[in-house]
Parts: structure tokens; sequence; C-alpha cells
């Protein structure tokens, strides 16, 4: 056993290993594994019941006719992308097998490794980058009633000057490259941007980010929010990713002959993720909470459609000073399962490959102003069109679509008719480590 490029001092200080999933809702589920029994894992597998796959934000569980009481899966830690986190912890992603030893359907990294694969298969290899934003709370969730907020201030920063240069060491110490960090628009928030890096460990790297900065807040005497809306009528944290593609080591999303340097499969690309958002939207932004954020003049890309560097599209079209662009999905918060979220975009885009989808119109205005559509706000009404999309069941297979929908529908019914406070308060945490 062996956690990799780690040296024999930082293994034997290693107690336990969390193993962590994340369920269709988004949720960061976790099993400890002392340190004699980390081998017996990988190998073996820890059991989990196939309940995992539906369990909710309010700790229901949505039985499905496929998954009740019945039967049992086991999770397996991959020690290839495990890390050494300190204070006598190390991390790994895990992924659900059946007992028979075959990748779970429901596995939702194991879905994301498919995708990548199946984008392969057409001679296009994605880098993904993540972004990641929370609120900093008092460790009772009650908002910190800092001084007035400057986005993107010095102060704001410096004010959290101790807390952020231990979290910037803490992910240097983790191995996450870490490209820049700021004080976001809304009162407390902070965002990270992390490295481009291959589409899993771009996902993986979005998961240990979140135990990283929970670590980090509670040893500063605070905790860390990473829902889309911590505060009712508050800026809302977004998930926001972002692809760059190539074509043996050609990118296709500039020296082209389209719009800004777009090539014709980079156009194809755009206009495979502009045609299907409405579909996956209950994907991308499916929780009860989505969408309060989810809404024009919040930059949360709530208008299905691209535009270069306009920050209220959907698809953002970033240029690059170096020549190369990537797209920039804005739709996307931290409510979402990463592994699906990514999964999700690739398998669009695969899918205006495969088509040859044309590109719509750039929009270089205010999307309203052109009198742009919304994705779809409400809750049910996203996850009615997920429910009806062929597109959606190919992307995600019919097990986890199902197993996505039950949960939500279940947050519909049980926070139906309550006040967006009472329920910002009460999930203030639900996608937090």
């Amino acid at each position: 056993m062996s956690l990799p490029l780690q040296d024999e001092q930082d293994l034997a200080s290693v107690t336990a290993l969390a193993a962590t999933a994340v369920d269709p809702g988004g949720v960061l589920r976790m099993k400890l594994v002392p340190h004699d029994r980390i081998a017996q894992a990988e190998s073996s597998g820890l059991g989990a019941a196939p309940s995992w796959h539906v369990f909710c934000i309010d700790n229901g569980i949505a039985f499905t006719p496929d998954l009740g009481v019945l039967g049992d899966q086991r999770l397996r830690p991959d020690l290839r992308a495990a890390r050494v986190l300190g204070d006598g912890l190390a991390w790994a992603p895990a992924e659900f097998y059946e007992q028979s030893g075959a990748l779970s359907a429901l596995c939702t990294r194991g879905r994301l490794r498919e995708t990548v694969r199946d984008l392969a298969t057409l001679g296009v290899s994605a880098t993904v980058g993540c972004e990641v934003e929370f609120v900093l709370t008092a460790a009772d969730g009650s908002a910190l009633g800092e001084r007035p907020w400057n986005c993107y201030g010095v102060t704001a920063a410096l004010d959290r000057e101790e807390f952020l240069l231990g979290l910037l060491d803490d992910f240097r110490a983790a191995r996450l490259e870490v490209e820049q960090c700021h004080a976001e628009y809304g009162d407390s928030q902070y965002e990270i941007s992390f490295a481009p890096a291959d589409p899993l460990a771009a996902a993986d790297a979005t998961v240990l980010a979140r135990i990283v900065i929970g670590r980090a807040a509670r040893r500063a005497g605070l905790a860390a929010s990473f829902s889309p809306v911590p505060f009712a009528g508050g800026s809302g944290n977004g998930a926001h990713v972002h692809v760059s593609l190539d074509r043996d080591g050609v990118p296709l999303l500039s020296g082209g002959h389209g719009p800004h340097g777009l090539t014709a499969e980079g156009g194809a690309a755009i206009g495979g993720i502009v045609a299907g958002l409405s579909d996956v939207i209950g994907v991308l932004a499916g929780s009860v909470l989505s969408g309060g954020r989810l809404l024009p003049d919040h930059w949360s890309g709530a208008f299905p459609c691209w535009g270069l560097e306009n920050r209220e599209a959907a698809v953002r079209l970033c240029a690059v000073a170096a020549g190369n662009a990537n797209i920039e999905v804005k739709c996307v918060d931290p409510a979402t399962n990463p592994y699906l979220a990514v999964a999700t975009v690739l398998g669009l885009i695969a899918d205006g490959l495969r088509r040859e989808a044309p590109l719509p119109a750039e929009v270089t205005t205010h999307p309203a102003d052109a009198g742009h559509p919304t994705l779809p706000a409400d809750q049910s009404t996203a996850l009615d069109a997920l429910q009806d999309s062929a597109l959606a069941r190919r992307i995600l297979g019919p097990d986890l679509l199902s197993a996505l929908l039950a949960v939500r529908r279940h947050e519909v019914a049980v926070f139906a008719g309550q006040e967006p406070s009472a329920v910002a308060d009460r999930l203030r945490f639900s996608w937090s480590a």
C-alpha cells in the first residue's frame, strides 16, 4: 500500500484515511479507515448500502423501485489520487463497485471517467479548471457582521490574512495547485481558482478543496458554506467550470476561422453546450436553493447563450493572452455533484461535436436586452426537463438519472412552501465539509 508521491515520513504520520464519495445531491459522504486497514479497503472495499445513492440533504432517503433496503456495494478508495493532509489524516476519492467486482452504474466518479473516454473516441481531449466559492460564517453559522465589505478589496482579504495564508499553505501541502485567491462580491465570500487539470483530477480537486477549506475554517473558529445561497437575499456561491479542448495538441477554441478564432469543432462544442443547457440545468443547478442564485444580474449564467467575456451568459468564451481560449460554464453551483457537473458539460460537448452543432449567434450585450430567455430557475420545471431529456439520459445513464431525480424531487416535496430564509438557514452547510 502506498500513497503516491508521499515520502515515508508522511505515510508514517497517517492515522486514518478519509475515503469520500459524493452523492447525486452533491453532498460529500465519508468513511474513515484506520492506517492498518487502508490496503484492504483499496482491494476489497468498504460496505455501503445502495441507499447511499438516494440520501437527501434533510437526511431522508428517496427510495426508488430499484434502490431500497436490500443489497450492498463496495466503496473502494483510489489511492492513486490520495493526499496526506496532515495531523494524521489522509484523503482519497472512492468509487462504488458491485459485489461482483463491476463498477456500479451509480458511481458518479466512474461516470465521469466513462465520459472522458467517450470524448476521446472523437479524438478530443479536455482540460478542466474549477472555481470554488464559499462564504465564511461564525462557527454557529451566523453572519460574521464584518465592517462594510469591498469586493476584491485589500481590506476584505487582509482582515482574514491569517486564515487565507494558512489555507494556501494547506493547499500546497495537499498538492492542490492554486492559481488565485480573492475576496468575492458577497459579504465574507472568497473564491479559489485551481490550475487546469485532466477532468477527473479537476473534479477530485473540488472535493478535496472543500475538505481543506472546512478544516482551515474550523481551526480559525469559523465555518465555510458552499451553499448556492448561504443567506437568503445575499450573493450566491458559484462553482464555475472552465474547459479547454484540443485535438492532438491543437486547440479547438482558438486559431480557427470562426468568431474570435474558434475552429469549426470549437463552435460545435459551444453549440452543444448552449443547446443542451435547458435539458440539464437540473444537474448543474438543480437544488431547492439553486433558483435563488440563477437569476439575471447575478453573473450566474442565467441565460442559455454564449459570448466573448459575457458574464451574464451561461457560456462565456474566455480569451487568453497566449492565444488559446477556454469555455467557462457559469450556471454551475456547488450543490451539484462535481463529477456529474464535469461529466455533463463534457457530455454536451461530445454531443455537439458528434452532430456538428451549429454555433448560435453570439450575444454581445446583456442577454436580457437582446430579449433572450432565461434558464428555468424553478426546481420542479428544471427537473421535469431533465426527466424528459433523452440527451440527459445518454450522458448520465438511466440509473444515475433516476437516483438524481428521486433525490431532487424529495427536496421539492420537503421544502415546498417554506420561506427562502428558512430553507437557506436549514441548508447552509449541507454541501460543506
